[in-house]
């Protein structure tokens, strides 16, 4: 680890001083938010002890990126960066980066929200403009071990954040956790060990079981066959979410991405390759069916026919939407698998290629690939689910992981591969309950003592290839689900997924505390039955926590 530090010491060093001005800046955007969430928390932490001095140039100054800061939680040397995260040399996500010079902004992302169709849009009318890279947060992610004090006590979180968890809107059975990413040690607990509804934190659950049975970079292909003998040409599933048949062949604001320039996988590029195939054998006319048999069981949701999710297969173009929203619920058609070979089949004729209705067959053995098409890498696609809680990825990702594991590909084969998956990664399953991928089904069970494991597992260094479940997560008052919350609290500097359902309301993320610790937390709260007040509860309580110097 010495000599690869030495390495790249030099390129770091660079790095450091290139972004030293934004960080500096970006501490002092934060410096008000979190300057009035301490008062916030003043009566809880005036009991602890005397408010430590807030952010200042010299603690931009003082952190370091290091290749050896395993101790220090998420490392962020260049070579690591470059071989298996979405970050580049400043820690930036380079997903918000590239995000802001398409918008000719700076900073932050919104991974392919439409503004026009979604109340969480990062460019929402009155909303704040994208995230810059918060000072706190790389500080936290990237800091090496000698810059950051000792982790917060026990007595003193429970002196913090007791009072805020017994907020009345919180309902009457509430849990929560906090952990020190860098030691694994839990610092705070009450009824950490208690079976909840998690709602869409299970999404964190589902996002460290599919990266770990497949990798960060596995990408998912859709694909046109030609049977030989019958002249069939067979669009076939292979369970990509992401899938477009828009013109503007999808979100471009993840590199890398096949089949679609830079974008997500696109439809029409398919049509345009299998016409190309086919013209090139002379053929003009053929008889079009589509495969959908990677997945298996029902299709439908035991929430029925909902707005937050399509009927769950194999084949789908943006995500059965009947509108042009890109996240959030909307209006879906009945059959996402014969409304995408539909829209194959007018792009074909738009290319030359007469084709019949198309109907449902399966490709043998011997069909001829013409054509394919592939997804982002799992790493982008695991951003996106989490950041917009995209309730049809998290099924398809679900199902993906059943794939890859030997099960079958239905909702309890999904939830049966995510159990299993985090069993083979030793993480505390004890009342943990899985039924589907989304967390929209109610008879889901997730602990406070679970959610904060899967997000300290994320940042071990020795499973770099789950880093995604961090660097996905929404970022206050800025990005995804988060992006309309915490304007007078720890903006930019608290990363937390949500959950909502009626009558529950969970919160799991990360925070910065005031002395530089990285600290994982969950919070979950049932029977709740004021729910903007309960979401509120929540986030000053993590708010408080961002505020915190409890060592």
């Amino acid at each position: 680890m010495a000599r690869a530090a030495d390495a790249v010491r030099p390129h770091l060093a660079r790095a450091a001083g290139t972004v030293r001005p934004q960080l500096e800046r970006a501490a002092n955007a934060v410096r008000p938010g979190l300057e009035r969430a301490a008062a916030a928390a003043k009566p809880q932490l005036a009991r602890v002890r005397p408010a430590r001095k807030r952010l200042s140039r010299k603690s931009v100054g003082t952190w370091q990126y290091t290749a050896g800061a395993a101790t220090a939680g998420v490392a962020l040397a260049v070579t690591v960066a470059t071989a298996v995260g979405p970050w580049d040399s400043t820690g930036q996500r380079t997903a918000e980066a590239d995000r802001a010079v398409a918008l000719e902004r700076t900073g932050g992302a919104d991974h392919g929200r439409n503004s026009d169709t979604s109340d969480s849009s990062g460019t929402a009318a009155g909303t704040p403009r994208p995230a810059p890279s918060a000072a706190s947060v790389l500080t936290g992610l990237g800091g090496a071990a000698n810059t950051v004090k000792s982790a917060p006590t026990g007595r003193a979180l429970s002196a913090v954040l007791g009072p805020l968890l017994r907020n009345e809107a919180l309902g009457t059975h509430h849990t929560g956790a906090v952990v020190d990413i860098a030691s694994g040690k839990r610092l705070y607990g009450t009824g950490a060990d208690d079976a909840l509804t998690p709602a869409s934190t299970t999404k964190i659950a589902t996002a460290v079981a599919a990266l770990s049975a497949m990798g960060a970079d596995h990408r998912l292909t859709t694909r046109a066959d030609l049977e030989p003998d019958t002249g069939e040409l067979i669009l076939v599933g292979g369970g990509d979410p992401t899938l477009t048949a828009r013109k503007t062949g999808g979100d471009t604001s993840h590199p890398g991405a096949a089949g679609s320039g830079e974008g997500w996988a696109s439809l029409r590029d398919l049509a345009d390759r299998t016409a190309k195939a086919l013209k090139k054998r002379d053929v003009r006319s053929v008889t079009l069916s589509y495969d959908t048999t990677l997945f298996a069981g029902p299709a439908l949701h035991p929430i029925g026919v909902d707005g937050n999710l399509a009927p769950v297969g194999a084949l789908m173009a943006d995500e059965g939407r009947i509108n042009d929203s890109t996240s959030g619920p909307a209006k879906r058609v009945t059959d996402p698998a014969a409304d995408a070979a539909r829209k194959f089949a007018t792009f074909l004729g738009e290319r030359g290629i007469t084709t019949t209705s198309p109907g449902p067959s399966k490709a043998t053995t011997r069909a001829e690939n013409l054509a394919t098409v592939t997804s982002p890498p799992l790493s982008a696609v695991v951003e996106r689910m989490l950041t917009n809680s995209d309730n049809d990825i998290a099924e398809a990702l679900a199902r993906q992981t059943a794939v890859a594991t030997g099960k079958p590909a239905s909702f309890a084969g999904g939830a049966s591969a995510i159990a299993g998956a985090l069993k083979r990664l030793e993480l505390p399953l004890k009342g943990a309950e899985f039924h589907d991928g989304s967390g929209l089904d109610r008879d889901d069970r997730l602990t406070a003592d679970l959610l904060t494991a899967l997000l300290v597992k994320a940042g071990d260094p020795s499973h770099p290839e789950l880093r995604p479940v961090l660097t996905g997560l929404p970022v206050a008052g800025f990005t995804g689900t988060l992006t309309t919350r915490y304007a007078d609290g720890a903006a930019g500097v608290v990363r937390a997924k949500t959950g909502t359902l009626t009558g529950v309301n969970t919160l799991a993320g990360t925070v910065v505390d005031q002395d530089g610790r990285l600290l994982a937390f969950a919070f979950l709260a049932t029977d709740t039955t004021r729910p903007v007040e309960a979401q509120s509860a929540l986030d000053r309580t993590a708010t408080a926590l961002a505020a915190c110097g409890c060592g």
